[in-house]
C-alpha cells in the first residue's frame, strides 16, 4: 500500500496511562468503526487496499505515554480529510484517557516532486557540458595530436622522432613514457620495454649523453642497475616516489628532469634516488647549474648538442616560459589544520533528556550517539551524522541531532537499528521508517 500511497495522516496521541501499539490499533479501529458509515469504514477500506496499515510507534515516561500514528491513504483529498478527522473522536486507549491530535496530511507526491526537481537540478549541472573550445584550445589540441601521432621507433623500440639525430636522449621504461614525453613537445625519448635493457638502448647510450628518466619504485631502480651494467648514462631523473613517468603533469615532470643528477652521485647500492634525495654524495661533485630539462624542444628546427649549458642536453618549456622552479608546487600546499577535538560537556548527561538539552537546546550544532544506559558512544558536527551512524560500532540506541533530520540520516538510522532520534527539526519525508521513533527536542523537553 505504502508505495502507491498519495497521503500520510500523521496524528500525535497522548495517553494518561500506560499503553502499549496493540491498544492504540485496538482503539482507532474500535472507536472509528460505525462513525462515517459503510463506504469509509477503516477495515473495508483496508481489505481494498485504499488505506494502508496503522502504524503507531508508543512510548512511556512517567506514567505517561505518547507517540505518532501514521496512516497511508490511496483516497481522494477531502476523503483522507475526513478519516483524518474522525482519529479526533478517540477518547480511551484500553483504560486510560487519550487525546489524538493529527499534526500533518503530507502529500507524498509532492515530497517525490520536490526529489526530482532536486535531482533534475543536479543533472543539469553536471551532466552538460556547455563549455566551447576557444580557436586558441583547439590548435593546442591537434597539435598534441599530432605530437603523439608521430611517435615511432628506434630499432623495433617506441622512440620520438629525434632519437635517431639528437645527441641527447632520455631513456624511459615503456611505450606510455614516451607518449607523455612527446605530449609534452620532448621528442628525444627512447624505451626500454622492461628490466632487460634492449642492447639498441645499451650502444645508443655509449653514443649520445643519456638521462635515464625512470618511475619512482622498485621497477625503475633495478632497470637503472642493468642499465648502468650494459651502457653509459650520463644523469639521472625518477618521478616521485610511487608514481609513473606516464601519470605526471607537465610541470611535475619537467621539475623531475630538471632536478637529475650526474649518474656518479647514484648510490645504487642504497636504493637508487627514486623518492629520495637525488641530490650529489658530495656536495662539491654538485653541479652548479641544473635548471634545464633533459631533452628536445617542441620546435623541430631546435637541437641540443650534448654538452650544451653543462647539462647533457638542456631544453626551455617549448612555449619559452620559465618553468615552475624545482621542488615548488605551484598550487601551493599549506599546511594541514589539526582536527577539531569536540569538547567534553561540563556535566555527565544520564538521561536522554539531559542529551538533548546539552546537544540542542544550547544550540551545539552537534550530534550525539547513544547507548541503551545513555551513555555517549561517539560525538561529531551534525554535517557529519549520517557517517557517524553509519560506521558506529554495534547498534546505538539513540541519536541526537542538533539540525534538521534529513530522509539519508533516518533512513540509515533505521538500517542500523536505532530506536529513537531526537532532532532539532524534521525534514520532508518521503517514507517514515515505523521502527525509528522520531521527536523533536521542543515536544521532548516540554512533555
Amino acid at each position: 500500500m505504502d508505495d502507491s500511497a498519495k497521503y500520510l495522516i500523521h496524528a500525535r496521541i497522548t495517553a494518561d496511562g500506560v499503553v502499549e501499539r496493540s491498544d492504540v490499533v485496538g482503539a482507532v479501529f474500535g472507536q472509528t468503526e460505525g462513525l462515517l458509515g459503510d463506504e469509509l469504514d477503516l477495515r473495508d477500506l483496508q481489505q481494498s487496499s485504499k488505506v494502508g496499515r496503522i502504524d503507531v510507534r508508543i512510548d512511556s515516561e512517567n506514567g505517561q505515554s505518547f507517540g505518532e500514528i501514521t496512516i497511508a491513504s490511496g483516497l481522494d483529498k477531502a476523503e483522507t480529510a475526513i478519516l483524518a478527522a474522525s482519529l479526533e473522536a478517540i477518547t480511551r486507549v484500553g483504560p486510560c484517557e487519550a487525546r489524538v491530535e493529527v499534526t500533518d496530511i503530507e502529500d507524498t507526491r509532492a515530497a517525490q516532486r520536490r526529489e526530482v526537481v532536486e535531482r533534475a537540478k543536479e543533472l543539469l549541472a553536471d551532466s552538460f557540458d556547455d563549455a566551447v573550445m576557444d580557436s586558441g584550445e583547439i590548435l593546442a589540441e591537434v597539435r598534441e595530436a599530432n605530437r603523439v601521432e608521430r611517435i615511432g621507433e628506434y630499432e623495433g623500440l617506441p622512440a620520438g622522432p629525434r632519437v635517431h639525430d639528437s645527441d641527447a636522449v632520455v631513456v624511459v621504461e615503456g611505450r606510455a613514457d614516451v607518449l607523455t614525453l612527446l605530449k609534452y613537445g620532448i621528442k628525444n625519448g627512447v624505451a626500454v620495454e622492461g628490466t632487460n635493457v634492449p642492447e639498441a638502448v645499451a650502444d645508443l647510450s655509449r653514443e649520445r649523453t643519456v638521462t635515464a628518466f625512470l618511475d619512482g619504485d622498485r621497477g625503475g631502480e633495478l632497470i637503472l642497475k642493468e642499465l648502468a651494467q650494459v651502457g653509459d648514462v650520463d644523469y639521472v631523473a625518477f618521478a616521485p616516489e610511487g608514481r609513473s613517468v606516464e601519470e605526471l603533469p607537465r610541470h611535475e615532470l619537467m621539475a623531475a628532469l630538471r632536478e637529475k643528477v650526474p649518474f656518479e652521485s647514484v648510490d645504487l647500492d642504497d636504493g637508487g634516488t627514486a623518492g629520495d634525495d637525488t641530490g650529489p654524495t658530495d656536495d662539491s661533485a654538485a653541479p652548479t647549474d641544473r635548471r634545464g630539462a633533459a631533452g628536445e624542444p617542441a620546435d623541430d628546427g631546435a637541437r641540443t648538442n650534448g654538452g650544451s649549458a653543462g647539462d647533457g642536453g638542456a631544453v626551455a618549456a617549448t612555449d619559452g616560459s620559465t618553468e615552475p622552479a624545482p621542488g615548488v608546487d605551484p598550487d601551493g600546499a599549506g599546511s594541514t589544520p589539526a582536527p577539531e577535538t569536540p569538547g567534553a560537556p561540563g556535566s555527565e548527561p544520564t538521561t536522554l533528556r539531559d542529551h538533548v538539552s546539552a546537544v540542542i537546546a544550547s544550540g551545539s550544532n552537534r550530534a550525539r550517539l547513544l547507548d541503551a544506559d545513555c551513555r555517549v558512544l561517539t560525538e561529531v558536527p551534525a554535517a557529519e551524522a549520517f557517517g557517524a551512524v553509519s560506521g558506529a560500532e554495534g547498534t546505538p540506541a539513540a541519536l541526537v541531532l542538533d539540525g534538521e533530520l534529513s530522509q539519508r540520516v533516518l533512513d540509515v538510522a533505521a538500517q542500523r537499528g536505532v530506536g529513537q532520534v531526537v532532532a532539532d527539526s524534521e525534514g520532508e519525508y518521503v517514507k517514515r521508517p515505523a521502527s525509528v521513533r522520531v521527536v523533536t527536542a521542543d515536544r521532548l523537553l516540554s512533555a
